[in-house]
C-alpha cells in the first residue's frame, strides 16, 4: 500500500482537524461547526469518503476531498477463530504492518490495539519482542484500528446497528508494541476514542498497559487519563530482570512506586497487574506469597494468564492445579485474580503471541490444509 499524498483526518484531535480545515481556507467562525460536522461523519457515521457526508454543500466535499483522505489502511489478512476471536493484519505502508486483535465475550466485547510496528523491549514470553521494531504507530494509524474493527463487525448505523448496540465496548493499548514508548500518538488517538460525540468510549472502558516505562505513568494518569495495566510478571527482580529486561532499568519498587501515585487511583479505578504464569519460572506458592506482600496497598487486581505457546518459545505454561493454586493464594489475601481464559490460540491472537509475520505464515499453512482437503475429495 503506497502512503496516501493527501494528509488524512483520521486521528486529528479536535484542534488538530481545525487546524487543518483553517489551513484548507474555511473560516474562522465555521470552523468548530464544520469540525463537528466531519467529526460525526467520520466517528458516529463511519463515512469512508467526502460525498457521503450529505449535511455539507457538494463545493465544500468536492473541496475537502481534495486537500485530505479519508482511507483505510489496507487489511492484508482477516482471520476468524473457532472461539470467535477476530484478528486482522494491517498494512500501513511498506513493509509496516500490525496486528490487531477482537474478542467477543458474554458481558463485553474487547479490541486489543497496536501501538508500534515489532517492540524494543524483548520480554522473553513474547512473540512480539522476537520481532524488531520497524516503527511507532501514527494516531491516524491507532485510530484506524479501531475504525476497521467496526467496519468488519458492521458497527455503524449504515450497517443497520443500533449505535446504543456495541460489539466493541472495550478498547485495551495491549497488542504489539509499549504504548509509553509512543506516548504522544497514543494519547491523541485514545482522545479521539474517548471522544463523547464520537466513538465514544468511556475513559474506564480504555486500558493502556506497560511493562513499566516508569517516569511516563504520571504523564499517562494525567494527559491520559486511562485505566492502567501494568505487565509485571514476577515479584522479584532477578525473575523479572531475565523475562522483562526494562525492569533492569525500573525495578519493581520504582514501578510499584509509580503506581502507587498514579493519579486517580482508587478501589473503582484499580490497576490490573498482568502475571504470565510460567512453568517452574514465576508460578510457586513463595512468589504467590510474594507478589501479595510487594503490592500491597495498591488498589489491584491481578490476571493471571495462562502462557500462550509459539514456534520456538523458551517457556512452557504453568500446569492448571498449579495455575488454580497460585490464584487461591492471592484471591485470599483479598485480590481478584482471574485467569485468563485463552482466546485465538488457534490463529495466533492470544496474548503474548501476535507478530506480524505469523498471521501469513498461518494463513499459508491453512491454505496448504485446504489445497490438501479438495485434493482429498478429487475422485481417484
Amino acid at each position: 500500500m503506497s502512503t496516501p499524498s493527501k494528509p488524512s483526518l483520521i486521528g486529528l484531535t479536535r484542534d488538530g482537524m481545525k487546524h487543518a480545515l483553517a489551513d484548507a481556507g474555511i473560516e474562522a467562525k465555521h470552523l468548530s461547526m464544520r469540525t463537528s460536522q466531519l467529526w460525526s461523519w467520520l466517528y458516529v457515521q463511519g463515512a469512508t469518503d467526502f460525498d457521503a457526508m450529505t449535511t455539507l454543500a457538494k463545493p465544500l466535499r468536492r473541496d475537502l476531498s481534495e486537500r485530505f483522505s479519508l482511507a483505510r489502511p489496507e487489511v492484508v489478512a482477516a482471520q476468524v477463530s473457532v472461539d470467535g476471536t477476530r484478528k486482522w493484519l494491517i498494512q500501513f505502508g511498506p513493509g509496516v504492518e500490525a496486528e490487531t486483535v477482537f474478542i467477543p465475550e458474554e458481558d463485553r466485547g474487547t479490541l486489543c490495539v497496536s501501538s508500534q510496528v515489532g517492540c524494543t523491549l524483548n520480554c522473553r514470553f513474547c512473540h512480539t519482542g522476537t520481532q524488531k521494531l520497524v516503527r511507532n504507530l501514527t494516531a491516524e494509524e491507532i485510530v484506524s484500528q479501531v475504525l476497521i474493527a467496526r467496519d468488519d463487525l458492521k458497527e455503524w448505523p449504515r450497517a443497520g446497528r443500533n449505535s446504543d448496540v456495541r460489539q466493541i465496548t472495550n478498547v485495551v493499548m495491549m497488542g504489539m508494541g509499549e504504548p509509553l514508548y509512543n506516548f504522544e500518538n497514543v494519547r491523541d488517538a485514545l482522545s479521539v476514542v474517548s471522544d463523547g460525540e464520537g466513538l465514544s468510549l468511556s475513559k474506564r472502558r480504555i486500558t493502556l498497559s506497560t511493562a513499566g516505562v516508569v517516569p511516563m505513568i504520571p504523564r499517562a494518569g494525567e494527559e491520559i487519563g486511562s485505566m492502567l495495566a501494568i505487565s509485571l510478571h514476577a515479584a522479584r527482580d532477578d525473575v523479572r530482570d531475565v523475562i522483562v529486561p526494562l525492569n533492569k532499568k525500573y525495578p519493581i519498587k520504582e514501578l510499584l512506586a509509580a503506581c502507587r501515585a498514579y493519579p486517580g487511583l482508587s478501589n473503582a479505578r484499580r490497576i490490573t497487574f498482568e502475571y504470565v504464569m510460567l512453568k517452574g519460572v514465576n508460578d510457586s506458592n513463595a512468589d504467590a506469597r510474594e507478589l501479595v506482600k510487594v503490592i500491597r496497598g495498591i488498589p489491584a487486581k491481578i490476571n493471571l494468564i495462562p502462557f500462550n505457546p509459539w514456534p520456538g518459545a523458551p517457556y512452557e505454561c504453568a500446569d492448571w492445579e498449579r495455575i488454580e493454586e497460585f490464584g487461591e493464594i492471592v484471591n485470599r489475601a483479598g485480590y481478584a485474580s482471574p485467569i485468563r481464559t485463552p482466546r485465538g490460540r488457534d490463529i495466533m491472537a492470544a496474548c503474548g503471541q501476535l507478530k506480524s509475520e505469523s498471521v501469513k505464515q498461518r494463513a499459508s499453512e491453512r491454505l496448504a490444509e485446504l489445497r490438501s482437503q479438495e485434493l482429498a475429495r478429487l475422485p481417484h
